[in-house]
């Protein structure tokens, strides 16, 4: 057995496990099928509204991915503006860490009233989401770097510049992918909040949409085969930012190669 078939065993052996608790569960009529359909009852739901589904997926997908990227452009510029300077970092910081508390729903007219209904009032509430984990990471992997290799630098006359660049910023990256990893956690949640607090419409208006729609029609095992589509997203998501972190800062790799 290969290596990669050999890492697979440990995830679908547990994930049998929890569908198998999850249909005796639902089988034992403890619970109503519209509050808790029965693993069966969402795959049927997902093959005979694949195409649904999926139309609703590229709306999302696109959100996801272009507000993952436009916050790490964000938190990483942030970050590298309050490394350089120590007023950025007193002022810009607080209003970061605020920024996490402000609910969604309260900005979310405004945000249309900006911007109409197309995607940008739900990619700035995914980047108003996310940016900070990439944020934090960054500024921490910019203060990592080892003294004794700025020093060096110095001894060789290096610029400011040049230390950023050959030192703090390949110390850097890495940080700022793995915050891009915590970023995507929350991002398809994101998504999903930016759906349900902004105004839309059309037939392919997006899964957190469809979700609300179905869970308002007790429509539930299309909404859980929804939510399924976006579980798979986000593993799928997270492996291809372990790809780019591979090709971004391969001296970052784990020993041996290994994943999480």
């Amino acid at each position: 057995m290969s290596r990669a078939a050999r890492s697979l065993l440990p995830p679908l052996a547990l994930l049998a496990i929890v569908i198998g608790a999850w249909e005796a569960y639902a089988d034992s009529g403890a619970t109503s099928s519209f509050v808790l359909p029965a693993p069966h009852s969402v795959a049927a739901s997902l093959w005979d509204n694949a195409g649904f589904i999926a139309g609703n997926l590229g709306p999302t997908a696109e959100e996801i991915v272009l507000g993952i990227a436009l916050a790490l452009a964000l938190g990483f510029a942030l970050a590298v503006l309050i490394h350089f300077s120590g007023v950025l970092r007193r002022a810009v910081y607080p209003l970061a860490v605020g920024s996490q508390a402000v609910p969604v729903a309260v900005i979310a007219p405004l945000l249309v009233f900006w911007w109409g209904f197309g995607v940008l009032p739900k990619l700035a509430v995914v980047v108003l989401i996310c940016f900070f984990p990439v944020l934090v990471t960054t500024v921490d992997g910019l203060a990592r770097i080892e003294r004794d290799q700025l020093k060096l630098l110095r001894t060789l006359d290096a610029s400011r510049w040049q230390a950023f660049r050959f030192a703090e910023l390949p110390a850097a990256l890495p940080a700022a992918i793995s915050g891009a990893r915590i970023a995507l956690a929350v991002g398809v949640i994101g998504a999903y909040i930016a759906e349900s607090q902004t105004v839309t419409s059309g037939a392919h208006a997006g899964l957190g949409h469809e979700i609300n729609a179905d869970l308002t029609a007790l429509q539930t095992p299309r909404a859980y085969a929804a939510a399924l589509v976006l579980f798979a997203l986000a593993i799928a998501c997270f492996y291809a930012l372990t790809l780019a972190e591979r090709a971004l800062a391969p001296w970052a790799s784990r020993p041996g190669g290994e994943t999480p």
